[in-house]
């Protein structure tokens, strides 16, 4: 395969998009980098450019939090519709059959379902499983990260339980796992396993990427105490939570509490709403709480706040698209952030909680973008439109274009506006 092809052609300019402000635009690159905008020229579209005429340029979505290892499991596990604990147990009894080759082959189909949707960076935790072998998952994520470096930026965090010993940890880091993570409140003994995963994670100089209270009971606050902990890192050391579910449990009192705590830190705080709103609640047959953290104080408060899609299609979440504007529906309309807030949550803000550089319509930024076919941000975000061109450092890099017809008798006058 001819080299350039293999990771989509280099574009030198976007003509005539339309930015989320309803300008009209042409975007220069060069290098992977934005060099100009200016507004929209009829000059003609050259081979090295892309034509968005038509098209909602915005930056490229990131997936904060994903399970890749686990992802599109569903068909062959076949588990029971249930809570967390039923799928924690589903995927750990299947998990002495997972193959490295299997793996692979699961998380190399999640991860282009991603980039095709739109997504150009991941980070995704991988289970250090029990039992012998328990580094399966790891060597088949390196994998596919090695294979698809060219088209999307994989991080990877190692999820340890709490029966998985340090130097299994250390191994996965030694291979190239980018960050420690766990599930310190399903632990024993919760604040044992706590700090004994950041112990290796400050000694080892590398992030920290924690499941954090993932469940709706309020006197299990871990945050509280993984925010105090790590107030004073070097700043090169990043630290994020994910999921937070039990603050949105708490008295407002405790929780203005908590969210000070994390804000001054700088920790980031990832919102999962589908596999939340799934997994939370199946013992609560009325007044079913919505199992979210509370996105919209922690904006208010000034929080670094990311949205994910978390799990895909395996025993956590039976269903997903792979597509961030479907998470960002739900910030919408489960988390009441408006569309701007939920499209930055998964795009902006979660490359900013996963230390990636500035994408976007800017000079000076990445040149990563998804261009939609779209009229408006409430449109994308409402029916999120199939055709999409999805550009990584400049090289478009995934493209569908899908066309519809809908076969109905109409005033001639009506025709035009249809079809457009």
């Amino acid at each position: 395969m001819d080299e350039s092809r293999a990771h989509g052609r280099e574009v030198a300019v976007l003509r005539r998009a339309t930015t989320a402000d309803g300008s009209r635009v042409d975007v220069h690159m060069s290098g992977g980098t934005v060099t100009a905008v200016v507004p929209a020229t009829p000059e003609a579209v050259v081979a090295d450019d892309l034509d968005l005429d038509g098209y909602l340029l915005l930056p490229a979505p990131a997936e904060p939090h994903a399970h890749l290892d686990k992802a599109l499991s569903w068909n062959e596990i076949r588990p029971p519709m249930g809570d967390l604990a039923s799928a924690i147990t589903a995927w750990r009894d299947y998990s002495a059959q997972l193959t490295v080759t299997g793996v692979a082959a699961r998380a190399r189909r999640a991860a282009l379902s991603l980039l095709a949707n739109g997504t150009t960076a991941v980070r995704t935790h991988v289970d250090l499983l029990p039992g012998p072998e328990p580094l399966r998952g790891v060597h088949a994520l390196l994998q596919v990260r090695e294979e698809l470096a060219s088209v999307m930026d994989i991080q990877l965090t190692a999820l340890t339980p709490h029966d998985v010993g340090d130097e299994i940890v250390e191994e996965a880091i030694d291979l190239g796992v980018d960050f420690v993570g766990g599930s310190p409140h399903h632990a024993p003994d919760p604040s044992a396993t706590l700090q004994r995963l950041l112990s290796i994670a400050k000694r080892r100089g590398v992030g920290v990427d924690m499941h954090t209270d993932e469940q709706l009971d309020p006197n299990v606050l871990t945050l509280l105490e993984l925010a105090e902990t790590v107030r004073g890192w070097p700043d090169d050391i990043p630290v994020t939570a994910g999921h937070c579910v039990s603050l949105g449990t708490v008295d407002p009192g405790v929780r203005a509490h908590v969210i000070e705590a994390v804000r001054a830190t700088g920790i980031g705080i990832v919102a999962l709403p589908i596999t939340n709103l799934y997994l939370q609640g199946w013992g609560h047959p009325v007044a079913t709480p919505r199992g979210l953290t509370p996105v919209r104080a922690l904006l208010d408060a000034g929080v670094r706040v990311a949205g994910g899609a978390d799990n895909v299609r395996d025993p956590f979440n039976p269903l997903g698209r792979s597509d961030a504007l479907e998470t960002a529906m739900l910030l919408v309309t489960a988390g009441h952030l408006t569309t701007t807030e939920a499209y930055e949550a998964v795009s902006t803000s979660a490359r900013d909680i996963m230390s990636l550089p500035l994408a976007g319509v800017a000079v000076g930024a990445q040149a990563d973008f998804l261009a939609i076919r779209a009229h408006d941000l409430d449109e994308a975000v409402a029916e999120a439109p199939s055709s999409r061109h999805v550009l990584h450092r400049g090289r478009l890099v995934a493209t569908s274009v899908v066309s519809s017809s809908v076969h109905v008798p109409l005033a001639a006058s009506l025709e035009s506006e249809v079809r457009s």
